[in-house]
């Protein structure tokens, strides 16, 4: 489906600056080694920005600087432009407006680690064995420093590499983005951690600066926000990838000034670990709403660096949550959450800002996945995946760019017990009760309406495929 104009109701197609000389349709197409889409003829120009793409501080360069933003748990009606009727977003909604905003945006997996393992790589989290574990809890498995990554990929094509915040692919001394192809790291190893003291999941301190400890007992969205404005307000000499990754509002429920809450949290987590991280007799509906509203005031002060660096036209920047939301999410019309294949699980809020090559205002429902974005990332900044390990998701450059729109295909998805493929406006779900379930996702978001007795030759179909995808990927271990 073509992008559409949010200020009409037309279904006229994207709109988008020119990509010029910066990448041609057929140098793109073979930068990462994908047939370019062909279903449908680029639509007529509505503006054309025909100069070389133009890099921070007058240098000329033909690719994008890349700002990756990911919220963790955040749900898909979270911000104020995807229905909240009590949270405020107004700088993540301004970003949507400023570019586009995806009504059907997936993460990879349900869950926060097998997501990024299909960020990184491009692939869906089954091709390696850290992305089996939903999600990563031990020092037992992570991301393979051999693996191809998003960040390695671009650092061999020229671009400068950074990661900053949550990593959750594994632990020192084995696994570690510096091991992985960021050539900076600031951040947390773990899935969560407390937002003052620093103590992940199983009390250790978690904040490290490369493979060193750092200590800051500072609100950690304030210190990754200082970090990240650092970063992009520099005299780059070269392109570069940022990927910001906040823990925000992942548990445990800590605004910033909670010292208190803060402190008992620390004190039951010194007693017992895990369980009083994970934080299940506290949040609530405003506190999470606070923890929300300083998400988007930190993003915006992110991009306010970017503006006050120059370097605003020139940079793609990208906003999404890792998964669905958690215990205290808005996700209508959505059904399930968090570690669920059902709606709210999987799909998740999305925008994208290129003021040198996409124009604003625009709302596109292509069904997408973390993937994909890896794919097109790799097109835009001029990188080849690596031929020994191919990529699952497909470039969306094309589409974005010259209006091209990809073939009809299937998105996939597995979990512990859980099954789910989308093709078009269908999805077949498999849930823990054992029923194959089929769903028109254009007249039934919620996934109340089965239509699998009434369409069993699309069923069997689409679980055929799912079944044809799951025979390439690792086995689940054993549970022990």
């Amino acid at each position: 489906m073509p992008l559409r104009n949010s200020n009409t109701s037309s279904g006229n197609p994207l709109t988008r600056r020119a990509f010029g000389t910066a990448v041609g349709a057929t140098a793109a197409t073979a930068a990462v080694g994908l047939p370019a889409a062909a279903t449908a003829a680029a639509p007529t120009e509505t503006a054309t920005h025909e100069q070389p793409f133009r890099a921070a501080r007058g240098r000329h360069s033909r690719r994008p600087n890349i700002l990756f933003i990911l919220g963790d748990d955040l749900g898909w009606a979270d911000l104020s432009s995807y229905g909240s009727p009590d949270i405020r977003t107004p700088n993540l909604d301004r970003l949507g407006r400023q570019g586009v905003r995806f009504t059907d945006a997936y993460a990879g997996s349900a869950t926060c680690s097998p997501t990024r393992f299909s960020l990184y790589t491009g692939r869906y989290p089954g091709r390696t064995k850290g992305g089996l574990a939903e999600p990563i809890a031990d020092r037992s498995v992570g991301l393979d420093p051999t693996h191809p990554t998003l960040a390695s990929l671009l650092r061999g094509a020229g671009y400068a590499t950074a990661l900053i915040g949550k990593w959750h692919c594994g632990y020192l001394p084995d696994y570690s983005p510096t091991k992985s192809g960021w050539d900076e790291f600031f951040g947390n190893f773990g899935g969560a951690l407390e937002y003052y003291s620093k103590l992940g999941l199983g009390g250790e301190y978690d904040l490290y600066e490369g493979d060193a400890e750092y200590k800051d007992l500072r609100y950690y969205t304030r210190i990754l926000t200082e970090r990240a404005s650092e970063y992009v307000q520099r005299d780059h000499d070269k392109p570069w990838l940022l990927n910001l990754n906040f823990t925000t509002p992942h548990w445990p429920w800590i605004a910033e000034g909670d010292t208190a809450e803060s402190a008992e949290i620390v004190r039951k987590i010194k007693e017992g670990g895990f369980g009083g991280l994970f934080h299940a007799d506290g949040g609530s509906l405003a506190k999470y709403k606070e923890m929300v509203e300083d998400l988007d005031r930190s993003v915006g002060e992110v991009l306010k660096a970017l503006k006050r660096s120059g370097q605003e036209e020139d940079t793609l920047v990208f906003f999404a949550s890792d998964n669905g939301g958690e215990r205290f999410s808005y996700q209508w019309p959505l059904s399930g959450n968090k570690s669920s294949l059902q709606e709210g699980g999987i799909r998740v809020p999305a925008v994208l800002r290129w003021p040198a090559r996409i124009d604003p205002h625009q709302v596109s429902a292509l069904p997408l996945f973390s993937p994909d974005w890896t794919a097109t990332l790799l097109e835009l900044g001029g990188a080849r995946p690596d031929p020994a390990y191919p990529l699952d998701g497909i470039s969306l450059a094309g589409y974005l760019l010259r209006g091209e729109q990809p073939k009809e295909r299937n998105l996939f998805w597995r979990v512990r017990g859980e099954r789910a493929l989308r093709r078009g406006d269908w999805k077949y779900y498999r849930g823990n009760g054992g029923a194959d379930q089929l769903f028109n996702l254009a007249h039934d978001q919620r996934e109340q309406a089965d239509r699998a007795t009434a369409e069993p030759g699309l069923l069997s179909e689409l679980r055929a495929a799912w079944e044809r995808t799951d025979a390439g990927l690792l086995p689940y271990p054993k549970a022990s």
